[in-house]
């Protein structure tokens, strides 16, 4: 579906429209799907948790949080990829807390997908240093949302945000290195 088609939906789910909201979502769902693979892919468990488990995880929890809007298609996907970043954390801080002894039941050694003890801690860094980009600056973070975790291009994102392409480019330097120096500042444990 083009833009045009979507922004109807984007009104009435905004006002509290679950149809629309479901429509929104069969819409996108390939898009998002996509999201998903490349979610797995990076963090390395693709094979403990499947493409679609993690989108319809993500789907309740945009479900169930009342008041979020959703203006157009890049913000609903940047929004619905971070939920899923954060659904992937919880999980490998969950794995890797049972690993630790935070659980009593007995498990199988697993050959494949298994998780390496720091990933669990390095994704969380990850995320901790998006959280203060979010805080410091919105716009920065809205970038690297859309740039590296749902894989638009600088022109997408230029047109969504409404500014020049080289804006854009200068604004993802600006992010990364904020990035670069605060993953710089909390060492590994």
């Amino acid at each position: 579906m083009d833009e045009r088609t979507l922004s109807p939906l984007f009104a009435a789910a905004a006002h509290g429209d679950v149809s629309a909201r479901q429509q929104l979502f069969a819409a996108l769902y390939d898009e998002l799907r996509r999201v998903a693979v490349r979610e797995l892919r990076r963090s390395g468990i693709e094979l403990a948790i499947s493409p679609t488990t993690l989108l319809h995880e993500a789907y309740l929890d945009l479900a169930d949080r009342e008041g979020t809007a959703f203006p157009d298609r890049a913000r609903f996907v940047a929004y619905a990829s971070r939920a899923m970043r954060g659904l992937v954390i919880d999980f490998l801080r969950e794995r890797h807390a049972q690993k630790r002894g935070g659980s009593f039941e007995i498990t199988r050694l697993e050959t494949a997908g298994d998780i390496a003890s720091g990933q669990a801690e390095d994704l969380g860094r990850v995320s901790d240093a998006l959280d203060d980009l979010v805080t410091t600056d919105p716009a920065l973070a809205e970038v690297v949302d859309l740039k590296y975790f749902c894989g638009f291009s600088f022109r997408e994102i230029a047109a969504v945000r409404g500014v020049s392409e080289r804006t854009v480019q200068r604004d993802w330097e600006k992010a990364r290195l904020f990035l670069f120096q605060s993953l710089q500042v909390r060492p590994l444990d």
